[in-house]
């Protein structure tokens, strides 16, 4: 009897618990906003008869949030798509904007082109903010606060990597690399391509961004900026064993092999006069040391070393991922391969020197257009992160201050209102006109935006045009499951036998 009557309580419990667990987090973050934005709005429209509302969806469990599903659709069912997809069947197809709780935060996940151009677009209201600035630095132009100095580096960042003279001058750079890689790779049983070609943009970018051969260190170097790559978005908790932990010892070593190559510029070369910063300037790391602020003042050495250690952190790892996913899309698409090697064998005809510029490149029509529907595929920022400053209205739903909004961009280019079949590999669908504003968003929008953009689709159409004239190439895998998270990958590097043709 007495068993009986604790499975008995047991079970009315439970039920109760399981009720109070799942309303946690609605009760908790909730309360109150309502009420206050309620105030807020009504008085900046002067109209009492207006609803607050609060975009649709569920907050989860108290501490993981929707973490469950998440991981559910990204990792256990490998449908990621539909994590969203579910969101639009469940609480409306035309909302564009749905509450949850996921990286331990509640949040506003913002999967419409109209919402995630108006975030992008509003640093004063939507504000970047990481988890910690320690493992890139609080002077990288990717953790540093909106503001002059932001902008001032940022501006030169990008004119420096995306002017034409500076691409071509790359270019040359790193098509000897390319080649030999290429050459290397054709002579190997098999290779796991992400691996080996992220050994090889790793190479080229740290020559061209602080003029640092690698040499046979390369190996040790890749590790340390893995190291790096792991723990800039995770917890900071500066623990051994800890993702954080080991990225700040990773960053130390670079660092310190990046201040060696900084002394040494400093001895050889002297400071000269604004006019012959071009022909100075070979590399971004002597770039930026010469630059000056927007009060004349030059940077300081942590904030070139910090520049310097993040453009070719995340410039390398870009390249990579979406040099993978070419030759994964390419190889299942054998007639687009075949299209793309008649246009690359004419273009060998018409060059003398062998080596592409980039007025090259941007005559290789068909080619550009397969590494853009590559990009747009390989969604390699499935999403991005914005810290909301201050409650705001946006078509009659607020964001709460102090939740998080995240820019859903995988779920804009593959959604079929966006693009046609958006599932389909076709480098034609850029002939038409382009998609509507905010639905692609590969690498950003506004402030914040990639400063590398231009630089990985030159990559890209590089790589493709030394790959399709002189190679060949089979999946070992082809059917080898995709991680999603944190960025999308066959889950064996996809693994390829390649050979010269």
């Amino acid at each position: 009897m007495e068993e009986t009557w604790i499975i008995s309580l047991l079970l009315g419990i439970l039920p109760i618990v399981g009720l109070i667990l799942w309303w946690w987090n609605e009760i908790w973050y909730l309360r109150g906003i309502k009420v206050r934005c309620s105030k807020l709005f009504n008085t900046n429209n002067n109209n009492n008869n207006n609803i607050v509302k609060i975009p649709p969806g569920h907050l989860g469990f108290p501490f993981i949030g929707e973490t469950l599903s998440l991981l559910w659709f990204f990792n256990i069912i490998a449908r990621p798509d539909d994590f969203i997809t579910s969101k639009k069947y469940k609480y409306g197809e035309n909302v564009g904007a749905y509450r949850t709780h996921l990286y331990g935060c509640p949040s506003i996940i913002a999967c419409s082109p109209s919402l995630c151009k108006f975030v992008l677009n509003s640093s004063d209201k939507f504000k970047q903010e990481w988890p910690t600035t320690q493992v890139l630095g609080a002077n990288s132009v990717i953790t540093l606060e909106e503001g002059p100095r932001h902008g001032v580096i940022k501006n030169f960042i990008v004119n420096y990597i995306n002017r034409p003279a500076s691409l071509t001058r790359f270019l040359l750079h790193v098509q000897p690399t390319i080649i030999q890689a290429l050459q290397l790779w054709s002579h190997q049983h098999k290779i796991k391509t992400f691996y080996q070609v992220k050994k090889v943009t790793l190479d080229y970018t740290m020559k061209y961004m602080a003029h640092l051969e690698a040499g046979t260190q390369i190996h040790v170097i890749e590790k340390l900026f893995e190291g790096v790559a792991s723990g800039f978005r995770s917890q900071p908790w500066n623990i051994p064993g800890t993702s954080f932990y080991h990225a700040l010892k990773c960053r130390k070593e670079i660092m310190k092999k990046l201040k060696e190559q900084l002394d040494k510029m400093k001895q050889n070369t002297a400071i000269e006069a604004t006019d012959q910063l071009e022909s100075r300037s070979s590399d971004l790391m002597s770039g930026l040391l010469e630059m000056k602020d927007e009060e004349g003042r030059h940077l300081s050495e942590q904030e070139v070393l910090e520049n310097v250690l993040s453009t070719i952190l995340l410039g390398h790892m870009s390249i990579a991922y979406v040099l993978t996913w070419s030759l994964y899309f390419l190889h299942k698409s054998p007639q687009l391969l075949l299209k793309l090697r008649e246009e690359n064998m004419a273009m060998v005809k018409k060059i003398n020197s062998g080596s592409l510029t980039y007025e090259d490149i941007l005559k290789l029509k068909y080619t550009n257009k397969v590494a853009e529907e590559t990009i747009r595929m390989a969604n390699i920022a499935g999403f991005v992160f914005r810290k909301v400053t201050d409650d705001v209205e946006f078509k009659g739903y607020i964001i709460p201050k102090g939740w998080n909004v995240i820019i859903w961009l995988r779920f804009l280019h593959n959604d079929p209102t966006n693009f046609d079949d958006p599932m389909n590999f076709n480098p034609d669908r850029w002939d038409v006109a382009r998609p509507k504003h905010g639905a692609y968003l590969p690498f950003g929008r506004g402030s914040r935006s990639c400063a590398g953009n231009t630089l990985v689709r030159a990559s890209l159409v590089l790589f493709l045009h030394h790959l399709s004239i002189g190679y060949e190439w089979e999946l070992l895998n082809p059917n080898s499951k995709i991680k999603y998270l944190s960025h999308p990958l066959p889950v064996d590097g996809l693994e390829i036998s390649i050979r010269k043709i």
